[in-house]
């Protein structure tokens, strides 16, 4: 059975979101059958490379609150993040371009190292001072701790035109399955899961489309979970509570 995550770096919930469907992934019996393959989203498409401000910044923009909403909202994200096992920082973020991150998962999709790529990316980019927006020797450090090779990932971002093609067609195919915001979790084809739902949504999707063939439906969500946190084109919702 294979899984696609459309997601994006700078996707607090897709961060959190990750952490839950692997909790519920490590549980499943049949997980051994299970491949995961990462699929691009940027939130963000149209800002260019180079063009970096603050999380708090962005937030105050997008939303229209303040800076002392946004940053409370950072501190729930910072929470929820924790009850994950996740580092958070809270403060001193930045927010740009992703699209060179996307192109590099797909190179290290071809060298099989893609879930260890993104995981780093995750973590440079919610947990570590170091920006992850500022030079493409950043990234190329990151993709040798991912385990590809520095050169060919420098060549990579070298070419704004590799992989490009890759990321434009995963954002297409995204919006035909009707994913309007990330995560977006797409098992076999079979079952859609929208946004960072509890563990215990994703052990109920995959038990479904374990050996079923039919066509992508919603999982049944109720109560809480119905509404489960996602980023979308305009930014992140913030958690108020």
């Amino acid at each position: 059975m294979r899984v696609e995550i459309w997601s994006d770096i700078a996707c607090p919930w897709c961060y959190v979101g990750k952490a839950r469907f692997e909790k519920a992934l490590a549980a499943f019996p049949h997980s051994d059958g299970v491949e995961v393959v990462h699929r691009s989203f940027e939130l963000d498409p149209n800002r260019k490379k180079g063009d970096n401000e603050l999380v708090l910044t962005m937030l105050s923009r997008k939303y229209g609150m303040s800076e002392a909403q946004a940053q409370a909202g950072e501190h729930n994200l910072g929470k929820q993040a924790a009850a994950e096992g996740l580092a958070y920082r809270t403060e001193g973020r930045d927010h740009g371009s992703t699209f060179d991150m996307h192109r590099l998962l797909h190179f290290a999709k071809e060298q099989g190292r893609q879930d260890e790529l993104i995981q780093i990316l995750y973590r440079a980019n919610f947990a570590e001072e170091e920006s992850l927006f500022e030079g493409d020797e950043r990234l190329v450090a990151l993709a040798a701790e991912a385990g590809l090779d520095a050169d060919e990932a420098r060549a990579v971002l070298a070419d704004p035109e590799r992989y490009a093609a890759d990321v434009r067609a995963d954002e297409r195919e995204a919006a035909e399955l009707g994913a309007n915001g990330v995560p977006f979790f797409v098992l076999d084809r079979k079952y859609g899961v929208s946004g960072a739902q509890p563990a215990e949504v994703f052990t109920q999707a995959l038990e479904q489309a374990w050996g079923n063939r039919s066509p992508l439906i919603p999982v049944q969500q109720s109560g809480d979970t119905a509404e489960a946190e996602a980023c979308g084109p305009d930014g992140c919702e913030v958690p108020q509570r």
